[in-house]
């Protein structure tokens, strides 16, 4: 893969995700089992657009099954999977689709995750992908059987343990993870120069109001549930901090960060850098507010040991302190968004959750997402 972006005059190289790996794997498995023809390069178009054009490696080929790898190539984006191969394994069954975790791949033993509880750490987006590649090859072959297909990522047990999966309740490898198919580069410097980059450009169009995002969940939400213009937004990453900063110098009169509770819940402590190595507290202050709120001292020991927001928030549902908590949450969030502004432009957040929807929001939501619409017509 050769494709990269330039930032503050660097060309940093891009790379493709465990999730891509594991498509051009699936596919070029079941291309070898399906088509019987030997495929030295397999090609795949990312949910992005953009075509990757692969080489399996590690090939076995049988009667029933084939296997191969992709390695992983993470381009200048620090991860600790580049380099790794991921394996996919296609069998033919009888009938019907079976997707399956192999040695390194993570089960998921908590519920709370993207992904089902008892099934692989695979993300609904890189499952797609998967199905959709083996699904094109049994069409192209004219193969109307059953197929099963297995991700496995050697040593991802070991890689795993340098991870946050054990604390979310992943166990025994790695997950798949990937929602374009792409890694950008992501050193620290780069990010915060682009989102920059982003900001400036918006302003220099004539953008007063910036919508801000953490990432493609909350740009989902806000176009799919809050049915808002996302076209000019801003992701700002874990960079909280730094893009209230900038929107401050760049002279926005407001900003409108809607973003996934899991994230949001830590500005409820000051946190602004919002990444897992700097900070966490999300289920400290939960489990403290659900106390204030009435909650007893056992509900709030079960919130506190939470390994996800949206376990945690099911507890406070079924305590029946949601609403206060999240009361308590939207009022602290702002009193610190605007702190960091200093009084110089309006801020409003929303919080969401992609099980629960909207948890709550800021006093000034109502008139930025106004503003929002009026700006984009």
């Amino acid at each position: 893969m050769e494709s990269y972006e330039v930032v503050q005059g660097k060309k940093l190289r891009q790379g493709y995700t465990t999730g891509s790996c594991a498509a051009a794997a699936t596919k070029a498995a079941a291309r070898m089992l399906l088509g019987r023809v030997a495929v030295p390069v397999v090609q795949l178009t990312t949910p992005r657009g953009l075509v990757l054009d692969l080489e399996p490696e590690d090939v076995h080929v049988t009667a029933n099954a084939a296997t191969c790898a992709i390695r992983k190539n993470s381009g200048d984006d620090p991860d600790i999977t580049d380099g790794v191969r991921i394996y996919a394994t296609v069998e033919k069954t009888a009938c019907g689709w079976e997707l399956a975790a192999g040695p390194g791949v993570g089960t998921v033993t908590k519920d709370g995750l993207a992904c089902a509880k008892g099934g692989p750490a695979i993300n609904p987006v890189p499952q797609r992908m998967i199905r959709a590649a083996a699904e094109s090859e049994a069409a192209a072959s004219g193969y109307t059987g059953g197929l099963k297909v297995t991700i496995s990522i050697p040593g991802g047990d070991v890689l795993a343990a340098k991870t946050f999966n054990p604390r979310l309740g992943i166990e025994g490898g790695l997950s798949i993870l990937g929602t374009s198919g792409i890694v950008d580069p992501m050193s620290e410097k780069a990010l915060v120069d682009t989102i920059k980059t982003e900001m400036k450009a918006r302003r220099a169009n004539g953008d007063t109001h910036l919508l801000a995002f953490f990432g493609n969940y909350g740009v989902d939400f806000g176009r799919d549930t809050l049915h808002l213009d996302v076209e000019r937004r801003v992701t700002c990453s874990n960079y909280v901090g730094d893009m209230l900063d900038y929107a401050v110098y760049c002279g926005f009169t407001d900003v409108l960060l809607i973003g996934h509770a899991g994230k949001l819940i830590k500005l409820a402590l000051g946190i602004m850098n919002t990444h897992s190595r700097y900070a966490d507290g999300r289920t400290e202050f939960m489990a403290l507010q659900a106390i204030f709120a009435g909650a007893s001292v056992e509900t709030a020991k079960r919130i506190y040991a939470s390994r996800t927001t949206d376990e945690a928030i099911a507890i406070l549902k079924e305590a029946q302190v949601l609403e206060p908590v999240m009361q308590a949450a939207t009022e602290r969030i702002e009193y610190y968004m605007e702190q960091r502004v200093h009084g110089e432009l309006r801020c409003g957040a929303i919080l969401f959750s992609n099980t629960y929807g909207v948890l709550g929001e800021t006093s000034h939501v109502p008139e930025l997402i106004r503003a929002q619409k009026e700006q984009n017509t």
